[in-house]
């Protein structure tokens, strides 16, 4: 069976399966909780057996990695009443009125801020939830007494990474041979010195600090020859780092700059503030990029990516193949290279990198590269789909979206 076949196979027949394979985790907070492979998926399996198992411990690593973080920062984060990671009692509110904030302060729950999002429009506040009550009863309560509010908790988001490997690590360059130009803006953790950014700015307590993902994937847009990156760290030293207000801020704050294109290489639940903000900042002429994540077919959808406004990327190995642990969007744009390349990792040490993280920059360079000379999006995605190497059955599909893009910028050595 071949590679393309047995990935259109698990993303039709995985998703109510259960395995019991464990994927475990490094790290105590959200910014540094990214997942190793276990050594059996890194081997493709040749049945369709072979791939539900592969697909089913994805996924099961990705709850097992949820639970060890929540044991590990009990006092930061619990689980909402869907089972997801959220910041430790509090809810947030979008777009809330006066008349809003008075019933559910006269309910309990206190107001520990209210504002607005830079450069959007979107309005929120965050409550606290009572002691003594779970943030998945206070949600269901609340839903209850004013079914008109929009509440949410405040999720966290992790790094879509799965691998990122010190052997044979050597001192390296980020030095391009592609002198594309254009500005992204990166919301991740934060980037190290010896990468140069135009503007940097911490979202969370602690912030900015230098993360060995947020830096990784900063390299990658160097790489791809980015000309400006603009660097928003929403990680810090916060175990609750990642979660959906610091985003949402983290792109308000680059809406307002004017950033014409932000890559985000972080996966989550659907959120009602962040869903609100990207269309907002989509609205004002924001091109957000997102990573779909490597939880796997079997994984519930990623966001960002899964948001209508968000371009969705996966990524491919050395070979043009899909990646096996590549998690699923509600839709797909583009593929880019996101196995068999190296990245540049904290102090400038290279490393062997695997993962859609990588492959997020890479769409998000080159459209930057094409932004400034593009009437319009309409204009600007064409010249971006004409580019793109079409992969897999002919036209766009479930695999690969619209084509390979950056295929042409692996960084080898």
């Amino acid at each position: 069976m071949t590679v393309a076949r047995l990935a259109v196979l698990l993303c039709v027949l995985a998703a109510p399966a259960a395995g019991q394979i464990a994927v475990p985790s490094l790290g105590g907070t959200v910014g540094e909780a990214v997942s190793t492979l276990p050594r059996e998926i890194t081997r493709l399996g040749n049945t369709v057996t072979d791939g539900l198992q592969s697909a089913t411990a994805l996924a099961q690593g990705r709850i097992e990695r949820i639970d060890a973080l929540i044991r590990r920062n009990s006092r930061s984060i619990e689980r909402d009443g869907k089972g997801e990671a959220a910041r430790l009692g509090e809810l947030l509110i979008v777009d809330p009125t006066t008349a809003n904030l008075t019933a559910t302060n006269s309910a309990g729950y206190a107001t520990i801020e209210q504002g607005e999002i830079d450069g959007t429009g979107v309005r929120f506040a965050r409550l606290a939830v009572p002691a003594g009550i779970s943030l998945a009863r206070a949600e269901r309560d609340l839903k209850r007494k004013f079914p008109a509010i929009i509440f949410s908790p405040d999720h966290l988001h992790f790094a879509s990474s799965v691998q990122l490997s010190a052997r044979d690590v050597t001192q390296g360059s980020t030095a391009s041979a592609f002198k594309t130009g254009g500005t992204v803006g990166l919301i991740d953790g934060g980037v190290d010195s010896g990468i140069a950014v135009v503007q940097a700015r911490g979202f969370a307590s602690g912030a900015p600090a230098a993360s060995q993902h947020g830096t990784a994937v900063a390299s990658s847009l160097v790489f791809a020859g980015v000309g400006r990156i603009v660097a928003a760290d929403v990680y810090g030293r916060d175990p609750a780092g990642g979660n959906a207000l610091a985003v949402a801020r983290a792109l308000g704050w680059m809406t307002a700059l004017r950033v014409p294109v932000v890559t985000i290489s972080l996966v989550g639940p659907n959120n009602p503030l962040l869903a609100r903000t990207i269309a907002a900042a989509s609205a004002r002429g924001t091109i957000v990029v997102a990573a779909v994540g490597n939880d796997g077919p079997a994984a519930p959808p990623a966001y960002p990516a899964s948001y209508p406004d968000v371009v969705a990327v996966t990524g491919v190995d050395g070979q043009n193949r899909a990646l096996i642990e590549a998690g699923r969007a509600l839709h797909l744009d583009y593929a880019a290279p996101g196995a068999d390349i190296f990245v540049t990792g904290l102090a400038g040490r290279t490393m062997k990198a695997r993962g859609t993280s990588f492959a997020a920059p890479l769409v998000a360079a080159r459209i930057a590269a094409a932004y400034a000379a593009a009437p319009d999006r309409r204009t600007l995605f064409h010249q971006i789909d004409s580019a793109a190497i079409d992969l897999g059955r002919k036209g766009p599909d479930l695999l690969y979206g619209r084509g390979l893009v950056c295929g042409d910028c692996r960084r080898t050595k």
